[in-house]
């Protein structure tokens, strides 16, 4: 029995959104003015199947260079650090690679007015995760205007392959808007600001404890101060747009983006070794004997969100991260 994905749309979603592109005569839609569909399910499809192909094409030839054909924000930045990375230990790139496949493909449009659009694609991947269990991906795709290309901007999985109910009305997600008027604990367009803020700080009660708050701040803590080294940290705000989908109990799941910088100082006497998987991202000349190095980490976050009304706090369920770039000082 196929499992009901919560982000599944209705073939009624599909001859609806077709619909779109068959009005006759002279009259034309205007995505900026009309509330309409994001994408058509063919195009949604479509759109996923060239994310898989140029997914492929980076992670076979290790060409950095391709990663802007089929991503962009946070996603582009992880995934092109991790090629760069990669490209850096094996320059000839890796033709064993074994391609990003899915099956039991779900999309999730939202009526929207103006741009940028986005849509959510997901997927059972043959990628396998803890206990053996092929892993579901979750894809957010937008793009500026209707002559740009989807692309993918954050990636999210979940535990058991079990994402947050969303709310569906006729066959339509609803997308919250990221001001004020969301009706959220926290307004999405905030949410980047507010998690650097308590990770820089630890202080407020925005967030529930999990691995990626309280413990994550426990375990920076633990790496600060280590003999004859020392690693200063500061989180900071992105300025990506999220992307927010109202859950069926009034709150939302929302994707957004931070970016996290460190510097690490060694003891008079000691140098840091560059590893190896850190020189494709270096900037500027390597320097063999360095004491000091700053790095850049572009991380995103899926998160679920109450209402206001409804109290608790967000809920941190996924985070993926790359080290963008490294520079000795």
């Amino acid at each position: 029995m196929t499992r009901r994905s919560p982000f599944r749309v209705p073939a009624a979603l599909a001859s609806a959104a077709a619909a779109l592109v068959v009005l006759s005569g002279c009259m034309t839609v205007h995505g900026e003015r009309e509330v309409l569909p994001a994408v058509s399910q063919a195009d949604a499809a479509k759109a996923l199947k060239h994310f898989a192909n140029g997914f492929n094409k980076a992670n076979r030839t290790l060409d950095s260079t391709v990663n802007a054909s089929y991503e962009s924000g946070a996603l582009l930045a992880i995934d092109q650090a991790g090629i760069k990375a990669a490209h850096g230990v094996r320059p000839d790139g890796n033709p064993n690679f074994t391609p990003l496949a899915f099956t039991d493909t779900h999309f999730t449009v939202p009526q929207q007015k103006g741009w940028p659009k986005f849509f959510v694609a997901d997927g059972l991947s043959n990628r396998q995760g803890q206990g053996g269990q092929n892993t579901r991906w979750f894809l957010v795709f937008s793009r500026d205007s209707v002559t740009a290309k989807w692309r993918a901007t954050y990636l999210a999985t979940f535990p058991g392959n079990k994402a947050p109910e969303l709310k569906v009305t006729d066959g339509f997600a609803e997308a919250v808007p990221a001001d004020g008027s969301s009706g959220l604990a926290v307004d999405p367009g905030k949410l980047s600001q507010a998690y650097a803020d308590y990770l820089n700080t630890g202080k407020g009660d925005a967030f529930a404890p999990g691995q990626e708050t309280d413990r994550l701040r426990a375990w920076r803590a633990s790496q600060a101060n280590q003999p004859g080294a020392r690693i200063q940290w500061q989180d900071q705000a992105s300025e990506l747009p999220p992307v927010a989908l109202r859950t069926t109990d009034g709150g939302a799941l929302v994707f957004f983006s931070t970016v996290y910088h460190q510097q690490k100082t060694v003891s008079k006497g000691l140098m840091i070794t560059v590893p190896a998987e850190l020189r494709g991202i270096m900037e500027g000349p390597a320097k063999k004997n360095t004491s000091r190095m700053a790095f850049t980490t572009v991380s995103g976050q899926t998160v679920l969100v109450p209402a206001k009304s409804a109290g608790g706090k967000v809920a941190v369920l996924n985070r993926i991260e790359a080290k963008t770039s490294a520079k000795a000082l």
